[in-house]
Formats: C-alpha cells, sequence, structure tokens
C-alpha cells in the first residue's frame, strides 16, 4: 500500500485490524470480518512506533507477547529462539532499552510472527533506519515472503516497493488512485496528462501552454527535455506563470 503521508494508509491497516469500527462501507479479511476471532487469530501486526517496555529482555517480551496471543509455553518454547534466530538477534542478552531502532524494528516482527500468521499487516517497517537497518529488514521480508507469508506492507517508500512487493495500490485521500504490478508501475508510455486548477478552464490557459512549451520536446524515461532545432524562435514571455500555468502530474 503506497501513499503520501496522509493518504490514509494507517487508517486502512487499523480498518482491516479492527482496531477502529468503520464509519461506512465492509471488509473482508482471511474470507472473514475483520472483528471475527477467527482472522485475528491468523493475522500478525508490526505497527508503525510500536513501544517496548524497557525493561525487558528479547526472551521475556516475546514470552509476554505470545501469551497474550494464546500460544502454549510448550509451543513458545521452541518457536521463541527460532524467531530470534530468523531476526539475527540469538542469544541477545541486553535490555530492550539498549536495543537500536533496528534491533527494535527487527524483534517487532518476531513479535508478529509468534502465531505464525497467514497474514502479516505492516506498517512503514523501516521508517526511521538506517541505510543498513532498512536492508536488513527488507532482507528478512523477502525470506518470509519466499516462506509462503502474505506480507501487506504498508509505505512510501518505492524502491521497498519494489524490491518486496507483488502488487501495488496507491492511495490518496483514503480512495484508490491506482493499482497494478511494480513492472506496470515502471513502464514508460511517453504520455504526459495536465490537469487545469479549478477556475483556470476559462482562462486561455491552453494558448499560454502553446506558447510556453512550443519550443520543447518531451521524451519518456525521465530524460532531459531537448530543444528542437529552431532555437532561434522566440516566444512571448508569460508573467507570473505560477498563477497561470496548471498543475502537471
Amino acid at each position: 500500500l503506497l501513499g503520501q503521508n496522509g493518504a490514509g494508509k494507517t487508517t486502512l491497516v487499523k480498518l482491516l485490524l479492527s482496531l477502529l469500527p468503520p464509519t461506512r462501507g465492509t471488509a473482508r479479511v482471511l474470507g472473514h470480518n475483520p472483528f471475527d476471532a477467527r482472522t485475528r487469530r491468523r493475522s500478525g501486526y508490526l505497527p508503525e512506533q510500536m513501544r517496548l517496555p524497557e525493561y525487558m529482555k528479547a526472551h521475556s517480551f516475546l514470552r509476554y507477547m505470545g501469551e497474550l496471543n494464546g500460544v502454549n509455553g510448550a509451543t513458545l518454547k521452541k518457536r521463541i529462539p527460532a524467531l530470534l534466530e530468523l531476526v539475527g538477534l540469538p542469544g541477545e542478552k541486553k535490555v530492550l532499552s539498549a536495543y537500536s531502532k533496528g534491533m527494535q524494528q527487527r524483534l517487532g516482527l518476531a513479535q508478529a510472527l509468534l502465531n505464525e500468521p497467514d497474514l502479516l499487516f505492516l506498517d512503514e517497517p523501516t521508517e526511521g533506519l538506517d541505510p543498513l537497518g532498512r536492508k536488513q529488514v527488507r532482507d528478512l521480508l523477502v525470506t518470509l515472503r519466499a516462506g509462503g507469508k502474505t506480507i501487506f506492507l504498508n509505505s512510501h517508500l518505492l524502491s521497498e516497493i519494489e524490491l518486496v512487493c507483488d502488487r501495488v495500490v496507491i492511495l490518496n485521500r483514503g480512495a484508490v488512485v491506482r493499482q497494478g504490478t511494480p513492472a506496470e508501475f515502471a513502464k514508460h508510455t511517453g504520455e504526459y496528462r495536465i490537469r487545469l486548477a479549478e477556475g483556470l478552464q476559462q482562462l486561455a490557459v491552453p494558448d499560454l501552454l502553446r506558447q510556453s512549451l512550443a519550443h520543447l520536446s518531451f521524451s519518456g524515461g525521465g530524460r532531459r527535455q531537448r530543444r528542437r532545432r529552431h532555437r532561434h524562435r522566440r516566444h512571448p514571455p508569460v508573467r507570473e506563470p505560477h498563477r497561470h500555468l496548471p498543475e502537471p502530474l
């Protein structure tokens, strides 16, 4: 799920996790209502800003979270060391207050996997991490996907989406504006669309655009604009263009 800050990504995730009541509409997660206990038992969640109890250590924290999830003690005894190994924190003895941001995120991933979920919700899992921490988390996500986990990744980092996800949905102001595969999003069409701001339709904006852009030739793929051969041709300047030209998309 891709979108700028404030697009509604976290709100949608919380709705799908039954952490927020919907004002209208319905949703289905794993074939059931989000408020159904069967859905919760099969889901894992790593919030954007997870607060860890600073006085605890990794093993005791995971045991505590596992008990809250209803996982029995015998299963936790086997599962916790395996999860700490998976996230790169085996034998870690420090209290959580001494953990770096990257270590905290990896431990958060481990707690999200305690109940062996079929569906994993991750809200900005690499937010605030340094490049090395981001790579470690991304590598973990690729490993989990290869192991058969379905990952619902909420992010605004396009590079992260390209490396991890099979399908992309762009959200803007709570509405889906586009969806498809990463390859479809990266495909260059060589076309540009210009939207006129409200109230400008009555002005001579098309004429202004022709005057301002006639000496340019555009090419797809983000290449630099090239001037035509007629460099001697001059066009009248447009005064205060920011007040007249529409916003290009």
